[in-house]
């Protein structure tokens, strides 16, 4: 039977460290999940706690920085002040849109990796996802007034800058519990951004993007596989347009590079390093750290992410296995047995009533783990943003 370690343990293990760094995605982990990302809140005290932490702490999420869908706009008005955070150092530090927009805690904004044409296209994408899914909406839900089935498409369409998104809760809700609407709808989600990918190469960028499914199944011949709906979930309910390379395991070891530069005054994988030219594999990116980095300056990592599926596939006896965080919570715990650390992984069940995802209840894993996983979480916070909140208070307040 596998047992988890108590909380405290867990914050023993990070304090008992001088040299540690905690890696953690946002959405469904400090942030609650909800249909509408427009009403997304982040707590005041957490804020605070993680600044306590300073260079230990990073996110390392699909979601952005700056925009008006940014998490610098919810750390604002948590704090009820557009100056506040900017003067104390609250913002959450750390790299976003998946790999390609990193900041300091005061907000202090980089770009590593990304070319000036990828932007422009980019900043078009939003304009396109509308009209597409306006006239797929006309022909699937032909009796929707305008009025409904544009506040529709407001929710959907997620205009961030550097990953627009097309984010179906809302819709998905509107057809109820007919999974077989909802299983239709993915497949309009899916077309709708293929459809993307093939526009951006009459603009001369055949390799510069990729789809980012959220919840996916693992990739298969490049791609990331769809998880439709099911009675008890709706599956993949967000499909991201993003920079190709900008992948969470290439963005943990830049992340490692600039703490170990901040630490050292030395960047073991050179000052210009990012995603985009990072390695591809776990076992490149564990060789450039094993090259690179001795064993004195590696931290104790801590990973904590939601977003990790595994599905049978009974066709063919195996595991389909994926989520966004899967990759880098992997590479996390590879990396400790590497440098023979005790890096702790924390799974984060984000499940809710707004939002359908697999969750681990006690013993059970289904459809998050397996057994025959190579992935083990060393603590599961089983009741969500809330409780993650409060362990996470009473770490910070070791610092």
């Amino acid at each position: 039977m596998k047992t988890f370690k108590m909380k405290e343990e867990v914050i023993n293990t990070i304090i008992n460290e001088q040299n540690i760094l905690i890696v953690q995605d946002l959405d469904g982990v400090c942030i609650p999940l909800v249909q509408d990302p427009l009403q997304r809140e982040i707590n005041k005290e957490y804020v605070r706690d993680v600044s306590r932490l300073r260079e230990k702490f990073a996110v390392l999420t699909c979601g952005e920085h700056e925009g008006k869908r940014g998490v610098n706009r919810l750390v604002e008005k948590a704090l009820n002040s557009k100056t506040t955070a900017k003067e104390n150092g609250f913002y959450l530090p750390g790299l976003a849109a998946c790999g390609v927009e990193y900041q300091d805690r005061f907000s202090n904004l980089s770009y590593p990796g990304l070319k000036d044409n990828e932007i422009n296209f980019l900043a078009e994408v939003p304009k396109m996802m509308r009209s597409m899914l306006t006239n797929e909406l006309k022909k699937f839900l032909p009796n929707l007034s305008n009025g409904k089935r544009n506040k529709l498409i407001d929710v959907a369409v997620c205009d961030t800058r550097f990953t627009p998104t097309l984010n179906f809760n809302e819709i998905f809700s509107y057809v109820k519990n007919d999974f077989q609407k909802v299983k239709d709808l993915q497949l309009i989600m899916g077309k709708i951004m293929n459809n993307l990918l093939e526009e951006s190469k009459n603009f001369g960028l055949d390799n510069s993007f990729y789809l980012h499914l959220m919840p996916n199944l693992g990739i298969r011949d490049g791609r990331e596989i769809m998880k439709y709906s099911t009675q008890n979930e709706f599956g993949t309910t967000d499909i991201q347009f993003i920079i190709k390379g900008a992948i969470k395991e290439a963005g943990l070891l830049f992340l490692l590079n600039k703490y170990i530069a901040n630490k050292t005054g030395v960047y073991p994988f050179g000052e210009n390093f990012n995603v985009r030219n990072a390695p591809k594999t776990h076992s490149k990116l564990i060789k450039l750290c094993r090259d690179k980095i001795p064993d004195e300056h590696m931290p104790l990592l801590v990973g904590v992410g939601d977003t990790v599926t595994s599905v049978k596939d009974n066709e063919d006896n195996s595991w389909l296995r994926g989520g966004s965080d899967r990759g880098f919570l992997t590479l996390i715990q590879r990396l400790g047995e590497s440098y023979k650390k005790d890096n702790q992984v924390v799974f984060v069940n984000s499940c809710n009533e707004q939002v359908l995802r697999p969750r681990i209840n006690g013993t059970d894993m289904k459809g998050v783990s397996d057994p025959n996983d190579d992935l083990k979480f060393n603590m599961i916070i089983n009741d969500g943003p809330k409780e993650y909140i409060e362990w996470f208070k009473q770490l910070a307040s070791n610092f």
